[in-house]
């Protein structure tokens, strides 16, 4: 199967340049929600991220331990109380530190600043997913579990929001005879697009040039294959992979925690666990419509210049779309994204 895409620049959001990287939701929760009194004599989120210089990175945290790749060789090291937050560290996958070894114990002593983050809003939490990423490898099935493109579109605007280029891969391919329309449409639209079988090994070369050179994300729902395409990738690695309910065609979590793989010399991947839903973080109602590319040329042409594209006279998107210049089904996903952003502020706001 040959791989799908239409070049296009990689459009950044604009950010302000003295915007801080290390979001809020990356501090502890002892520090979240406090006047300047109460935390005048805690460290602040700037002073957490301090090591200028590093000698090793996280592989996968786990509680006050992480796993850590230095000198060559995972160490299981454990992490100053200072950069903990009760049972659990502040580090994540991807997170340059700073370690040595401390009566025969290896310690994680400081963590770099971010150059990205990559998080997304998860069962009432905002869940960090890697640290200093590249890439996200969007991983969705043709079948079992079926293929789900509003959940692509939540990922893209998650990865988007966060400054982080995306490739969609469509897997399992060998259980279709055709590619969805959705996945055409996505390549339409400029979106790099790989189809893969981990079986038949279709498109694997094409993924594997794709990821040279960068530390990439796979994100998906349960029993996508995001495993399975590692251990493709990299057979020589010790990856559990499991087989999706035949009942409820739902995946079995076969990940339970996020961790980092070396892939070759030059790639490193981050698998996760599998994602249920996932909601949009860091995005207004307002801003939405800049996710969607199809969108921009449309928007500047609505009467109102605070249109939502969804009940105003005049929308410029609206129209198009009866045109059948807009893919209904991604102006569809726009209206259901939209209002869980709305009723998400509606119940901060009680």
């Amino acid at each position: 199967m040959s791989r799908l895409r239409k070049e296009k620049p990689f459009r950044k959001r604009s950010w302000d340049e003295e915007r801080d990287i290390d979001a809020a939701s990356r501090e502890p929760r002892r520090l979240r929600q406090r006047s300047v009194n109460e935390t005048s004599r805690l460290l602040t989120s700037q002073e957490y991220f301090t090591a200028k210089e590093t000698n090793g990175i996280v592989v996968s945290p786990y509680g006050v331990l992480a796993f850590v790749e230095h000198e060559g060789v995972e160490r299981l090291c454990r992490v100053v109380d200072r950069l903990t937050d009760g049972k659990t560290s502040i580090l994540s996958p991807g997170d340059y530190v700073w370690i040595e070894q401390v009566s025969g114990q290896w310690m994680v002593r400081e963590v770099a600043p971010l150059k990205s983050v990559l998080q997304y809003y998860s069962e009432g939490k905002t869940r960090i997913i890697a640290a200093n990423v590249d890439r996200l490898l969007v991983v969705a099935s043709a079948l079992k579990p079926r293929f789900k493109p509003g959940f692509v579109d939540r990922c893209l605007i998650a990865a988007e929001a966060c400054g982080v280029p995306t490739i969609i891969c469509l897997n399992k391919i060998d259980l279709v005879e055709t590619v969805p329309q959705e996945i055409q449409d996505y390549a339409q639209l400029g979106f790099t697009v790989v189809v893969t079988s981990c079986v038949t090994g279709a498109g694997l070369s094409e993924l594997r040039q794709a990821l040279e050179n960068t530390t990439t994300v796979l994100c998906g729902q349960s029993g996508v294959g995001k495993s399975s395409l590692i251990k493709a990738l990299a057979p020589e690695l010790d990856i559990a992979v499991s087989e999706v309910s035949r009942t409820r065609e739902k995946g079995r979590h076969t990940t339970t925690a996020s961790r980092m793989y070396r892939v070759g010399e030059n790639i490193r991947l981050i698998d996760t666990p599998g994602v249920k839903t996932l909601g949009v973080w860091g995005v207004s109602p307002e801003e939405l419509d800049y996710y969607f590319p199809e969108f921009h040329e449309y928007a500047l042409s609505c009467c109102f210049r605070d249109c939502t594209h969804i009940h105003e006279p005049s929308c410029a998107i609206r129209e198009a779309l009866e045109r059948g210049e807009i893919v209904r089904r991604r102006y569809e996903s726009y209206r259901r994204i939209r209002q869980d952003i709305e009723e998400h502020q509606e119940r901060n706001l009680k």
